[in-house]
C-alpha cells in the first residue's frame, strides 16, 4: 500500500524524519504556566471562557463553520442572476435589496470592504440591483450613487464582468466586453497558453463564461433595471484600450487587446466546427467539475455563472442539474428576516482545522470529545480524487483537503497543511489513529509534491505562475494565476517542522531561501491570503520556527523589528484591506483582535516571550474580551482577491486570539525563550518597544 504512495521517479522527495509517524500524534502534555507577568491575573479565566465560547459554536457532526461575510456584489449579483434566469422572486429580491441599502456609504458609493472607500464596480452594481428591485432612480440613495458613480469615473470604467452581465441584457455593447471565448478549450495542456495556465478560481469563473460569450442570450431587460441615465450619450460602450491605464505600445497589454480585437473581428466567421467542438468541450469541463463538489468549485461565483451558462444552452429550470446549482446557490443566502447577505462559500474545513488547533494548544484535553469528533469529521473530508492539480503534478496520489464541504476537484495546500497541525493534536483510539497516520501521509507527500520549482508553496497548483497572463483583458480580477506565496510557505514549513523537517532536508532549504527572496525591505512579508503584511509576516516567523531557523538571523530579526515597529498605542495591532492598493499603509488600522493575536504570535514564535511588546498585546486581548469570551471585531482581515475582493472570516476573532492567549500561557514558562536583556530600545512618547537594529543585535549575541 505505502510503495503506491512513493513515485519511483521522485523518491528523493520523499525522505521523511525517522519519528515522522510519532510526530503526526499528540506530544507530551505541556508546561503548566508559572512565573509573573504584568497580564497573568485574568489569563487562565480569560483562556477558559474563550475555549466556551469556541465550543459551544461546534457542530453535532464535529465541525465549526461560522458565516464569511463579503460585500454587496454578491447580493447585486445575485438580483442579476434572478432576473436573467426568470426566477425572481419579489420578496427575495426586496431582502436581497434591503441588504444593499443597509450598506451604502454616506457618500453614496459602495466599498468592497467595511469601512473602505466607494469602489466604483461595486456601487454600480448596486445601483443597478436596486433598479431591479424597483427602486426609483429619484429615490434620495440612488441619485447620491448616480453622482458617486460620475465622481469614479462612470460606467464605462466597470470591470470586465460587470460589463459582461450589463450585455447580457443589452445595456452595454459586446464590443466593449473583453472576449472570453470557448476556444480556450481547444489548447492542449502542453501549451504555453491553456485552460490549466489559469488559477483555479479562475477556470470556475471564465469557463462557464465562454459558454455565454459564445450563445450571446439576448434577454429582455425589465424596464424599471434600464441604466440610460449613466450614460453620456448614445454610446453603449468605448474601447477597452481607453479604460485601461496607458502602457508603452510594446506591451504584453497591448498584445492581448489586439488580439482582443481580432478575436471580436473574427466572430461568426472562422469554421463553424471548431466552435460546436470548443463549445462541447466547455460543457463537458462544466458537467464533470459539478460532480462531487457543492457547485463550480464550490464558490459562489463558479454557481452563478454555471447557471448562467446552463440558461444560455437552453438547459430548463425542471432539470436536475440546473436545479441542484440553484439550491446551492440559495443555500449560500443568510435570511436574517429582513434582509438576506450572501455568503461566497463555506468555510468548514478551515474553521475545524483552526478551532482544533486553538483548542488543543490553550489546554483543552487532547482526547476531549469535541476534539475527537472534530479529527473523525476531518478525516471522512479526505480528498481521494484526482483534481486539476494533476495537469502539473501527474504522478501524484490524491491527498489532502478542500476548505469547503464539497470540493474534491479543488484541495488546496493551505487547508491540507493546516488540517495536518490540527489531526496531530487529537488522542484518537487506535482505529482513528491509523487512519489519521495514513491520511497524515498521503497529505504529506501531496503537500512536497506540489512545492513550486521557486521553493515556496501556491494554494492549489503547482508553477501556476505564467505572469504574462495577467495581462489579458479580463484579468482585472486581480488573481488571475496562482503563484507561491510567503504566508502558504511559512504555513507548510510550519507543519513540517512539528513532523520533524529541518534545513537539512532539501524542500525546506528551497523553501527558506524563496521566503527570503520574497521578504520585503522593511523586514515584513506580503499576506495573500490574510490582511496583510501582519498576516505573512506572523505565519512566515511560525513556519521558520517550527523548522529550527535560529531566530538571530538578519531576515528574522528584520521581521520582529517591524512587527514591534508597528505596534499601536493601545497595545494592539491592526491593517486594512488598504495595503493591498496603497503598502505605504502597511500596519496601520484600528487594531483588531484577530490581527493583535498573528503579531503577537509572530513575537511568541521568535522567542520574544517575556517582552513588554507581548505583555501589551496579551493585554489589549483581555481587554477587548467580552463577557461571553468572544471578541468583537468589524474590520475584514480575510483575503481573496488583492485589491478587488475581501472576506469576513466571523470566527477569526474568536480563535485567533484563544490561541495566542493558550500559546502565551504555556510560554511564561520557557524564560529561555525570551531575548537576552538589554536588547530593546527605551519606549519613545508611547510607541511600543522596538528591537535594536537586527546588526546591532548580532553582535551583542557574538559578544
Amino acid at each position: 500500500m505505502l510503495e503506491r504512495l512513493i513515485p519511483f521517479s521522485r523518491p528523493g522527495l520523499f525522505r521523511k524524519p525517522r519519528s515522522w509517524h510519532q510526530n503526526v500524534k499528540p506530544g507530551p502534555p505541556g508546561k503548566e504556566p508559572h512565573g509573573a507577568s504584568p497580564v497573568s491575573g485574568g489569563l487562565k479565566e480569560a483562556v477558559e471562557k474563550a475555549q466556551e465560547a469556541l465550543l459551544a459554536g461546534q457542530q453535532k457532526e464535529g465541525f465549526w463553520c461560522a458565516e464569511l461575510r463579503a460585500d454587496t456584489t454578491l447580493e447585486s449579483d445575485t438580483i442579476m442572476a434572478l432576473f436573467y434566469l426568470d426566477l425572481a422572486d419579489p420578496r427575495k429580491v426586496q431582502k436581497l435589496a434591503r441588504h444593499i441599502l443597509h450598506e451604502q456609504l454616506p457618500d453614496g458609493g459602495w466599498s468592497v470592504f467595511r469601512h473602505g472607500p466607494a469602489d466604483l464596480s461595486a456601487t454600480v452594481k448596486a445601483y443597478w440591483a436596486l433598479k431591479f428591485a424597483g427602486h426609483s432612480p429619484e429615490e434620495p440613495a440612488l441619485r447620491k450613487a448616480r453622482a458617486r458613480i460620475e465622481d469614479l469615473g462612470g460606467i464605462h470604467r466597470v470591470n470586465t464582468y460587470l460589463k459582461f452581465y450589463m450585455a447580457l441584457f443589452g445595456l452595454y455593447d459586446w464590443e466593449g466586453v473583453p472576449t472570453i471565448p470557448p476556444e480556450i478549450m481547444l489548447f492542449p495542456n502542453w501549451f504555453y497558453f491553456n485552460l490549466y495556465s489559469l488559477s483555479a478560481w479562475t477556470r470556475a469563473i471564465v469557463v462557464p463564461l465562454t459558454i455565454v460569450w459564445a450563445q450571446r442570450p439576448q434577454m429582455q431587460t425589465p424596464p424599471q433595471a434600464r441604466l440610460d441615465e449613466l450614460f453620456e450619450d448614445e454610446c453603449r460602450f468605448i474601447p477597452l484600450k481607453e479604460v485601461m491605464a496607458p502602457v508603452p505600445f510594446f506591451s504584453w497589454k497591448n498584445f492581448f487587446l489586439w488580439w482582443d480585437v481580432g478575436l471580436k473581428r473574427l466572430e461568426g466567421h472562422g469554421p463553424h466546427f471548431l466552435r460546436t467542438w470548443s463549445l462541447r468541450l466547455a460543457e463537458e469541463w462544466l458537467l464533470e467539475h459539478l460532480e462531487d463538489s457543492d457547485g463550480l468549485g464550490a464558490i459562489f461565483p463558479g454557481i452563478l455563472n454555471t447557471l448562467l451558462a446552463m440558461k444560455a444552452l437552453g438547459y430548463p429550470a425542471t432539470d436536475p442539474r440546473f436545479q441542484r446549482q440553484f439550491e446551492e446557490l440559495e443555500a449560500l443566502w443568510v435570511d436574517r428576516g429582513d434582509s438576506i447577505e450572501v455568503q461566497p462559500c463555506f468555510s468548514p474545513v478551515w474553521d475545524t482545522a483552526i478551532s482544533v488547533v486553538s483548542l488543543a494548544e490553550s489546554g483543552l484535553r487532547r482526547d476531549h470529545p469535541a476534539l475527537v469528533r472534530s479529527a473523525e469529521w476531518l478525516l471522512e473530508c479526505e480528498v481521494r480524487r484526482k483534481g486539476d492539480w494533476t495537469v502539473r503534478d501527474p504522478h501524484q496520489h490524491p491527498g489532502g483537503w478542500a476548505f469547503e464541504f464539497h470540493n474534491e476537484w479543488y484541495p488546496d495546500i493551505d487547508d491540507t497543511a493546516m488540517v495536518l497541525l490540527a489531526l496531530r493534536q487529537i488522542q484518537l483510539e487506535e482505529g482513528w489513529s491509523h487512519a489519521r497516520e495514513k491520511a497524515c501521509l498521503r497529505g504529506l507527500h501531496w503537500l512536497l509534491s506540489m512545492q513550486c520549482r521557486s521553493g515556496g508553496w501556491a494554494a492549489f497548483d503547482r508553477d501556476n505562475t505564467q505572469w504574462i497572463f495577467t495581462k489579458i483583458p479580463f484579468a482585472d480580477h486581480n488573481a488571475m494565476i496562482d503563484p507561491p506565496t510567503a504566508d502558504i510557505t511559512g504555513r507548510v514549513l510550519e507543519i513540517l517542522g512539528h513532523i520533524g523537517y529541518d534545513r537539512s532536508y532539501p524542500c525546506v532549504q528551497r523553501a527558506v531561501e524563496f521566503l527570503k527572496r520574497e521578504q520585503e525591505r522593511d523586514g515584513s512579508w506580503f499576506g495573500r491570503w490574510g490582511v496583510n503584511y501582519l498576516y505573512g509576516t506572523w505565519q512566515v516567523l511560525r513556519g521558520l520556527a517550527a523548522i529550527g531557523e535560529p531566530m538571530d538571523q538578519l531576515h528574522t530579526q528584520k521581521a520582529i523589528r517591524w512587527l514591534k515597529s508597528v505596534q499601536h498605542e493601545d497595545g494592539g495591532w491592526g491593517e486594512t484591506c488598504a495595503t493591498y492598493e496603497n503598502p505605504s499603509q502597511k500596519g496601520r488600522g484600528p487594531s483588531t483582535p484577530s490581527q493583535t493575536a498573528w503579531a503577537t504570535m509572530g513575537l511568541l514564535a521568535a522567542g520574544w516571550v517575556r517582552d513588554p511588546a507581548v505583555d501589551r498585546g496579551i493585554a489589549y486581548l483581555l481587554s477587548a474580551q467580552s463577557q461571553d469570551g468572544t471578541w468583537e471585531e468589524e474590520e475584514f482581515t480575510g483575503t481573496g482577491f488583492p485589491g478587488v475582493f475581501y472576506l469576513e472570516y466571523t470566527l477569526y476573532r474568536n480563535y485567533f486570539p484563544l490561541l495566542a492567549l493558550g500559546l502565551y500561557q504555556r510560554l511564561m514558562g520557557e524564560p529561555s525563550l525570551a531575548p537576552p536583556a538589554g536588547l530593546r530600545a527605551p519606549s519613545r512618547s508611547g510607541v511600543a518597544p522596538e528591537s535594536v537594529p537586527a546588526e546591532e543585535y548580532l553582535i551583542a549575541r557574538e559578544n
